[in-house]
């Protein structure tokens, strides 16, 4: 999945550059803000999560004026030493039942003439003075599954990455994917293309489990297929465990963690299952076909059995739903792209950010090609970042590592103490001399906690502003 494409809506913000000196004003009583009142904050602080991440602000760019809006941005030298590039391959054999990503099914036919348009897209694109100002630190060529493309695409895609883009001696170049069909050839191609890291969804290596999502392979083709390319030594391998599915039982989850072991890979992601609506699995369960999941309240269960588990055998963590087993797994691209990052969206709805302009680019393949082929930039929707960008970037980063360090936020700090009292008596965080550090409870709430804090900025200046006018 593309991490930058989140699908949040654009909201105005807060200038947080200039902020006011005294604390910042909101509704204590705001149970949708500070968090329930309850001894059990890790299940019952909020009633479900508010999404996969954290809203930004920005104005939309006119349509007419998308792309000068694009080649203006392009055309000028890069100032943000933190940049990513992502590539985003749309294809998948089947639509797994939680997935919200799904584009277009896997078919070589319509796969080759999507690749020929990417190609002239990386080409054009990497011609700009924007991108070669400045060497990339991360590559991510995320989707969709782009381990569907052949083993000769996904090798020259990784030489292109190489060729045509700046990168810095130690860049992360990950290929997105999953075990079914990424054979050892695809591997062995991958690597003499320049892929340095792969992160593979495996959601559970329970079969029943995985069927009842439509993953296609058992478990224990899966562990095996894990423990070949481990063997290779060759590159980080990284997966997804997915907690809160159909039939995934608390003992189920627990073999999970156990297997993450056992494969030997390199780290992993645990995320939950997140609001269903409108998707296969939502349908699958209204119609009788597969059980309820995981409450929240056993989706919180499973978090802190994740989280308890990754501290006993000692993972180090990089984020509050992310750890490494070795000292390979670094995480780069999520790590600079949850920060003030730009990032080069490039193919089919790939998203990014760059000098000043967020671009969202055509989902619709038909689209996409059409401007390809008529050298325009594949753009649907465009927006002016706003100016606050950095500052609440800087927020949402800091919720995603779990503590905010004073330093890094004179005079916000202070600003905001009321706020984080209010959470520290709800057992969501606990407060330090030069830190806001979250408790395991709020780092299972960190996305709801964030988008709070930018919620209650963005209150405080508007009643200023109504009071000012």
């Amino acid at each position: 999945m593309n991490p930058i494409a989140s699908g949040a809506s654009p909201i105005e913000v807060a200038r947080l550059d200039v902020p006011a000196t005294d604390v910042i004003t909101f509704d204590s009583h705001d149970e949708s803000i500070v968090g329930r009142n309850t001894p059990d904050p890790l299940r019952f602080a909020f009633s479900g999560k508010t999404g996969p991440h954290v809203g930004g602000g920005s104005v939309p760019v006119a349509q007419s004026k998308t792309q000068d809006s694009v080649l203006d941005a392009l055309n000028t030298p890069a100032m943000n030493k933190a940049r990513c590039l992502y590539i985003h391959i749309p294809f998948c054999r089947v639509r797994c039942t939680y997935c919200n990503f799904f584009q277009y099914a896997s078919s070589e036919s319509l796969i080759a003439e999507y690749f020929a348009a990417l190609t002239l897209e990386i080409e054009r694109k990497s011609a700009f003075v924007w991108t070669q100002s400045m060497p990339f630190q991360a590559v991510y060529v995320g989707g969709g599954t782009p381990t569907d493309l052949s083993a000769e695409q996904i090798k020259q895609l990784g030489q292109m990455i190489r060729q045509y883009f700046p990168l810095t001696p130690d860049c992360e170049i990950t290929l997105e994917g999953r075990v079914n069909r990424f054979s050892e050839a695809k591997f062995e191609s991958a690597l003499e293309g320049g892929f340095n890291r792969f992160s593979l969804g495996v959601q559970s290596f329970d079969s029943k489990v995985r069927r009842a999502a439509k993953r296609l392979d058992d478990g224990d083709v899966v562990i095996e297929t894990l423990q070949k390319m481990v063997r290779y030594n060759a590159a980080p391998i990284v997966i997804d465990l997915l907690y809160g599915l159909p039939y995934q039982t608390l003992d189920i989850w627990q073999s999970d963690l156990q297997m993450y072991l056992e494969t030997g890979v390199d780290g992993v992601d645990l995320y939950q299952l997140l609001e269903l609506q409108n998707l296969p699995m939502a349908r699958l369960i209204e119609q009788g076909k597969l059980p309820q999941p995981a409450n929240t309240a056993t989706k919180a269960e499973m978090y802190k059995m994740g989280a308890d588990f990754m501290a006993r055998f000692h993972q180090r963590r990089l984020s509050v739903n992310h750890w490494a087993s070795t000292n390979r797994e670094r995480s780069i691209y999520n790590s600079l792209a949850k920060t003030n990052a730009e990032v080069l969206p490039i193919g089919a709805g790939a998203g990014g950010n760059f000098n000043g302009i967020s671009a969202m680019q055509h989902r619709d393949m038909n689209a996409y090609i059409e401007a390809i082929q008529q050298q325009q930039f594949p753009v649907g929707m465009a927006f002016k970042s706003d100016p606050n960008n950095a500052s609440l970037n800087q927020f949402k980063a800091a919720f995603d590592r779990g503590v905010l360090l004073k330093h890094d936020f004179i005079p916000w700090f202070e600003r905001l103490m009321p706020l984080f009292e209010a959470w520290q008596l709800r057992g969501l965080v606990t407060i330090t001399e030069q830190a806001v550090a979250l408790t395991q409870a709020g780092q299972f709430w960190s996305v709801n906690l964030a988008t709070n804090l930018i919620k209650v900025i963005q209150n405080d200046q508007a009643n200023r502003l109504a009071l000012a006018g």
